[in-house]
């Protein structure tokens, strides 16, 4: 959505020029990056890496590209991306890399290399404000009393709304993340009414789309790409916001598996259920409706149930739909006390036609009565002024094709599972195999793809990310990491650590924290396998350290990763969500423990219905499967460590397994060539030799 200000046209400006020898110059030493930017350091396996995208972009085809941290990967595909002079789409994992390469990179580049280049930075729709929505919360907030809180929430909103040029949520300060109100005014699909909204020119999003249509580079994560590509795929392009594109980067391309498997994946919770309900009432109060006309008028002229109520439906038709509404209030609350007991206490439980059996009536009813609802809302698509009626049919309608088709849990390509989280229950069927859909709706559209990440490789191969990504022919690169492991860090595996299993586990993990934090002063990062885990060992460490203790759950993530990096000799415990896409450079990092060997727990719904499939083609679900996806999520672990030549710390993984099962040698061999020891004293070493060296 903003827009990196394009260079003036200069006569004596150097033109776009894609080859090999024009990117090699601009890596070089004394090259064009090296004189325009201070600390610039020139890498070999960089200028591979950026020769290699040079020749993908000219002659199209897939690629897969292994860079290990420190090659600096994100300058060598963005220098032969702006040099090729066509649209280039770039989509990352994380939003802090789409931050960087817009905010930092792209401007730095444009004016090292001299070249006029435009960009735009592309968010899901849920970011951004809806002008419409908002004016109708703003004008129904004039009759409501709101508490003081929400009421000074929306008019921060507002005052910022009038000033904004990207409706973007984030450029409003502490907004809480978890605002509910913020789905109400946000510019969702579910919400837009398309070209029939009164304030679609000037949308927000419209504006996104319009800018990314006349850019150079367009810079979006994985979530949008795939939901757009779900879009694509359903709606034949309707609604979707990234112009169509010859060429794509996808840069932490180990996520794309699973955000995939989110984005196709078909869900209905109570929560969903609730919001069509509130927007149903707040329709049913205050928007004029062609349903009442719609309806024949009563014998004698006369117009009962056709009396306008202002600015609201006739009162027949507004007390029609609220009966409609009060039907789907009542079936969705029976149909999710009905699911709430399948779970058997369990956060999250596969579900099939048998497990269903006892909410599978409930949930046709449901399904029933949402069509009823969508058939009376239908009834106002054609006159302009009901778009949003004709939207919340729409949406009901949908809603009806999700509960019919989960409850059916019929389809062999899906997995059904039950999932509970606070307060929310959710049904779910998500892909199985989501290779197929990632070939055909985003590898087979494009004429050059390029799929790098620091983790693709496992036991030397690309075979298991090609396999999941659904890669069938691509050049493949591997660039070792330009970092001194040997020198940089110390790979710690203690003799007494009792197996996982055993109950004296994380007592046993709590000492070895304990005892590292004090060699290394804090500054570091303890990353779990699962939050009981973090909660166990963090109550036995947290009483007794002498430095501060920062844990998942406590405040956000970004939160919690601005105090560690501000606050001196800190120590962060976290679980998934800490192990990638986090970047602290310098001493406030010197180490980085892992409880245990990150395997995907088989009783995940996913995980075994993943596993059943790779069993049923013939493989060893744990050996092809498992191993290799719970080896590179180690690797994204530790590569918090080592970001930059400066760095230097200690790798712990606490887990014993990998010294006492078989399968230990593959992830010892795929670990970083850093010095391995046994010992807590040859760690210290280490730290002496450090400070000794400062």
């Amino acid at each position: 959505m903003p827009e990196v200000p394009s260079v003036p046209d200069n006569s004596g400006e150097p033109e776009r020029e894609l080859t090999e020898p024009r990117v090699a110059e601009a890596l070089a030493d004394g090259g064009s990056l090296a004189r325009a930017l201070p600390g610039f350091e020139p890498r070999p396996g960089q200028r591979r890496l950026a020769a290699a995208a040079a020749r993908l972009l000219r002659a199209g085809g897939v690629l897969l590209a292994e860079a290990a941290t420190g090659t600096g990967k994100t300058l060598a595909y963005l220098v032969p991306a702006i040099l090729s002079g066509g649209r280039v789409l770039i989509s990352t994992g994380t939003r802090n890399l789409q931050d960087q390469i817009f905010y930092k990179d792209l401007p730095e580049l444009r004016d090292a290399l001299g070249v006029e280049v435009s960009a735009t930075y592309m968010k899901g729709r849920g970011n951004y404000l809806c002008l419409h929505r908002f004016e109708t919360a703003r004008s129904e907030a004039q009759v409501k009393l709101l508490p003081a809180a929400e009421s000074d929430i929306l008019d921060r909103i507002a005052e910022w709304a009038d000033q904004t040029e990207t409706g973007d949520r984030a450029e409003i300060e502490d907004l809480p993340d978890d605002l509910a109100s913020w789905h109400d005014i946000s510019a969702t699909s579910e919400n837009c009414i398309g070209t029939d909204c009164p304030r679609y020119h000037d949308c927000f999003v419209t504006v996104m789309r319009q800018r990314a249509a006349e850019a150079d580079l367009v810079i979006v994560n994985h979530h949008l790409l795939c939901a757009d590509a779900a879009v694509r795929h359903v709606a034949a392009g309707a609604g979707s916001v990234i112009p169509d594109c010859e060429t794509v980067v996808v840069d932490e391309a180990h996520q794309l598996e699973d955000v995939a498997t989110q984005s196709f994946a078909i869900m209905i919770s109570n929560f969903k259920l609730d919001e069509l309900e509130r927007d149903g009432r707040r329709l049913a109060a205050g928007s004029r409706s062609a349903i009442a006309r719609s309806q024949p008028a009563s014998p004698g002229g006369s117009d009962h149930g056709a009396r306008s109520t202002g600015h609201g439906l006739s009162d027949a038709d507004a007390r029609e739909l609220h009966v409609r509404l009060d039907s789907v209030r009542a079936d969705a609350r029976s149909f999710f006390a009905m699911l709430d007991p399948l779970a058997g206490g369990r956060e999250r439980i596969r579900i099939t036609t048998d497990t269903l059996a006892p909410a599978i009536e409930g949930g046709r009813q449901l399904a029933r009565h949402l069509g009823d609802l969508a058939d009376l809302l239908s009834k106002a698509a054609t006159p302009t002024d009901d778009a949003e009626l004709a939207g919340l049919g729409r949406r009901a309608d949908g809603l009806a094709e999700q509960v019919a088709f989960l409850v059916a849990a019929d389809d062999p390509r899906f997995v059904y599972f039950l999932e509970r989280r606070g307060r929310g229950t959710f049904l779910r069927a998500a892909p199985i195999d989501v290779s197929n859909i990632i070939r055909e709706l985003l590898l087979d559209r494009m004429r050059s793809v390029l799929l790098t990440s620091a983790t693709l490789t496992v036991d030397g191969s690309f075979a298991y990310v090609r396999g999941r990504l659904g890669i069938d022919s691509a050049t493949e690169l591997q660039v070792p990491s330009e970092f001194d492991f040997r020198e940089q860090a110390i790979l710690y595996l203690p003799r007494r650590v009792p197996s996982p299993n055993r109950p004296e586990f994380a007592e046993a993990v709590a000492d070895e924290v304990r005892a590292l934090i004090d060699v290394t002063e804090g500054r570091a990062f303890v990353l779990f396998t699962s939050y009981a885990n973090l909660e166990a060992v963090r109550a036995r460490i947290e009483p007794v350290c002498p430095y501060p203790v920062l844990a998942q759950g406590s405040a956000p993530r970004s939160v919690l990763l601005r105090e560690f990096r501000t606050t001196p000799n800190a120590v962060l415990l976290g679980t998934s969500s800490f192990w990638q896409g986090v970047d602290v450079v310098g001493d406030a990092l010197s180490c980085v423990i892992i409880d245990k060997l990150p395997f995907a727990s088989p009783g995940d719904p996913l995980v075994a219905a993943r596993m059943d499939q790779v069993s049923g083609d013939g493989g060893n679900p744990f050996d092809d499967y498992q191993v290799p996806l719970a080896i590179l999520t180690l690797l994204q672990g530790l590569g918090r460590l080592i970001r930059h030549r400066s760095d230097r710390g200690v790798l712990a993984v606490l887990d014993p397994r990998l010294r006492t099962r078989g399968y230990g040698r593959r992830f010892l061999d795929s670990l970083p060539p850093a010095p391995i020891t046994q010992d807590l004293a040859a760690v210290r070493r280490f730290f002496r030799q450090t400070h000794d060296a400062v």
